[in-house]
């Protein structure tokens, strides 16, 4: 059911359609090198292939799990030859070019820039992570998306239809709720669009006999999909992008999102201890002092996990996230600590005041260390006024509580604090 040309390409329409930059291809006609970054049955190997037969260009394709340095420089030679004797060009097509190592990558470098071959690469994973940045900065970065339900339920019309290439022969058909049931299950997938309507309709098939008509049925797609694998790349870019949303929410005050997106990192195989690192994390980045059992709470769930394992250990995740998503918000133990960090950069190793100096010993106290501290439970309400930055910084601000949750109490603290300093 591979498109045999552009025109039955189905999805992808902001690359192939009207005016966008795959379109009006002609032979001959010269396209950039391209980087196809997109999901796992998005069409990036068929465009490739159409391209390849639109411009009449020879496709030569490699596949980075199994090829090395010896084979690219092989099918360079190769279209250096081509180029030289008959004026041909070359699309170089290298599949999962992200796995390629910097060495292998290097080596294509100075071909793509000489336009000895024009590469089109394929990666499920961010380019900006998996390519190097010399060869990326010679090739244009297109984004393809994972098929609409609409175009994998036209997709799985076609295959049911057609008699040459699908599974027209086997006379079987496909109602629309059912059709629903089998693209929820393909997520975006044509090719497990494909894989799962193949092996329902010989259900069907068999379930029926070799003359009866035959009805794929939400069981026979059920039995077919067996379960659905959701896409997670625990080292790629799905991973970032799940983790970077799931922290989002949580910092939105959404838990119905929080709690959704933490499922799918743990339902597609996510370590929970990754997920409870990153919550605890964010209770003291994002809740901190405005609520200050939010930590507590993000610990406790850690701990409560690693007593009870998987499956209950689902149960303090949800309790904890759903906390933190509705807790009151404070970014200031992150701002505090870079306030704090700039001053330490910028002014260097000031020297300790010599009145906080510990007067241990004869030496110390001869230099005045210790001398003139004030001890603050020797004061009413255990304090005293004193300014214990460097001298240098005294007066400097550091932590500004913000007005949120129980920092409001902390800056009324301050206030307090201040006045007395003032008075």
């Amino acid at each position: 059911m591979r498109p045999r040309s552009l025109e039955e390409l189905v999805g992808q329409t902001h690359l192939v359609g009207p005016g966008r930059i795959l379109s009006n291809l002609v032979p001959g006609r010269a396209i950039p090198s391209l980087i196809l970054w997109g999901p796992p049955g998005s069409g990036k190997t068929t465009l490739a292939r159409l391209l390849g037969e639109t411009l009449k260009a020879d496709l030569t394709a490699l596949s980075a799990v199994d090829a090395g340095v010896k084979d690219v420089r092989e099918a360079v030679a190769k279209a250096a030859g081509r180029r030289d004797q008959f004026g041909a060009r070359t699309l170089l097509f290298i599949d999962e070019i992200h796995r390629f190592s910097k060495t292998q990558q290097d080596a294509l470098l100075p071909h793509v820039e000489a336009g000895t071959v024009t590469l089109i690469g394929a990666t499920t994973e961010n380019p900006s992570f998996g390519v190097v940045a010399a060869l990326l900065s010679r090739c244009r970065v297109v984004r393809l998306e994972a098929l609409a339900d609409p175009e994998l339920a036209q997709l799985a019309s076609r295959a049911i239809e057609d008699r040459e290439r699908g599974l027209g022969t086997l006379g079987v058909t496909l109602d629309e709720e059912v059709s629903a049931q089998l693209v929820a299950a393909a997520g975006g997938d044509a090719r497990r669009l494909y894989t799962v309507l193949e092996v329902a309709a010989d259900l069907a098939r068999h379930a029926a006999g070799a003359t009866d008509a035959a009805t794929i049925t939400a069981d026979h797609v059920a039995e077919a999909a067996q379960g659905r694998n959701l896409l997670y790349d625990k080292a790629g870019d799905e991973h970032y992008g799940v983790v970077s949303v799931f922290i989002k929410s949580m910092r939105g005050s959404d838990p119905d999102a929080a709690v959704y997106w933490m499922t799918r990192m743990l339902e597609a195989g996510e370590d929970p201890r990754f997920v409870l690192r990153r919550m605890v994390i964010f209770a003291s980045e994002d809740v901190g002092n405005a609520d200050p059992q939010a930590l507590v709470i993000a610990i406790a769930a850690l701990q409560a996990f690693e007593l009870v394992g998987l499956p209950e250990g689902v149960l303090p995740l949800t309790q904890a996230v759903t906390y933190l998503a509705l807790a009151p918000k404070s970014n200031r133990a992150l701002t505090t600590y870079a306030a704090a960090r700039k001053l330490v950069l910028e002014r260097g190793t000031l020297p300790v005041p010599a009145r906080y100096r510990p007067g241990s010993t004869a030496t110390d106290r001869a230099m005045g260390h210790g001398q003139s501290y004030r001890y603050p439970h020797d004061f009413e309400g255990n304090y005293v006024v004193e300014d214990y930055l460097p001298d240098a910084l005294v007066g400097e601000r550091i932590y500004e509580p913000g007005d949120s949750g129980f920092e409001r109490e902390l800056a009324s603290r301050l206030a307090a604090l201040a006045a007395k300093q003032r008075g």
